[in-house]
């Protein structure tokens, strides 16, 4: 059986060095990045790659199934036009561009919880709540979610928007702000959700969010559990030993 073969931009950063530490027996992956020099010791193919330049990315999607785009600015508060306009706006287009021109059938698009952050902390997004940012970066990545439904209505791609939220360790005892826990994703859910965005059989647009089962949640799963079989093993609120009782029952996104 021939292997899916990914390409992972953004390698050598937080969620896409934790995605290809864990082994994926039937994923062949090209790693790539602008610090490449950090993915030579990595178990697989890695390449030099700067989004902003287009060449660079055609050569990155060459014979490549899947594109899991992690690349990008990913600070708050990051300037428009020296990082979020070149790097995740251009960068964005670019790699998509260079996707659907090379025949990649599917691209996985890391938006973010920032992206509809503008919605009120009493109000849980799901899956179907269009963007609303409340900073240029989580603007950035609502840009990016509307090229992934375009290149998805245009070329017949599968493309997925992932709006991942808190990636963190959480130790007991420590303190965060109730949205921080609410939002929380440890990495191994992280990992697991990546994983199946880019193994799923599925075709056309589609949103999913990126927490863990945590008690109570910012974003809502029902639908992405549902899509893409996520089983999120963790929990915020046990991790940080919270007290509040059992589990609510009325649903699994309480």
């Amino acid at each position: 059986m021939t292997s899916t073969r990914v390409l992972v931009t953004g390698a050598a950063g937080a969620i896409g060095s934790a995605f290809w530490h864990t082994t994926h027996a039937a994923l062949t992956l090209r790693l790539a990045d602008i610090r490449a020099e950090t993915l030579w010791s990595a178990p697989h193919e890695a390449v030099a790659l700067d989004v902003t330049d287009y060449a660079s990315c055609l050569a990155a999607c060459k014979d490549i199934d899947v594109v899991l785009h992690l690349a990008g600015d990913p600070s708050p508060d990051a300037d428009f036009h020296s990082s979020l306009l070149p790097t995740n706006i251009v960068g964005t287009y670019n790699i998509f561009s260079a996707a659907q021109a090379q025949g990649c059938r599917r691209v996985v698009f890391a938006s973010s919880a920032q992206a509809v952050e503008g919605y009120p902390l009493d109000v849980q997004v799901n899956e179907a709540m269009a963007p609303r940012p409340k900073n240029m970066y989580g603007a950035s990545k609502a840009f990016g979610e509307g090229v992934a439904a375009s290149f998805a209505h245009q070329f017949g791609m599968t493309t997925l928007a992932v709006r991942i939220a808190n990636v963190a360790d959480f130790q007991p005892g420590q303190s965060h702000s109730p949205r921080d826990v609410a939002a929380f994703i440890s990495e191994r859910d992280v990992v697991q959700l990546l994983a199946r965005c880019v193994e799923a059989e599925l075709h056309g647009y589609h949103v999913v969010h990126g927490v863990s089962d945590n008690r109570y949640k910012r974003l809502a799963i029902d639908a992405t559990r549902a899509l893409l079989q996520y089983a999120p093993a963790d929990d915020a609120f046990d991790l940080l030993n919270i007290p509040g009782g059992a589990r609510p029952r009325q649903g699994p996104n309480a």
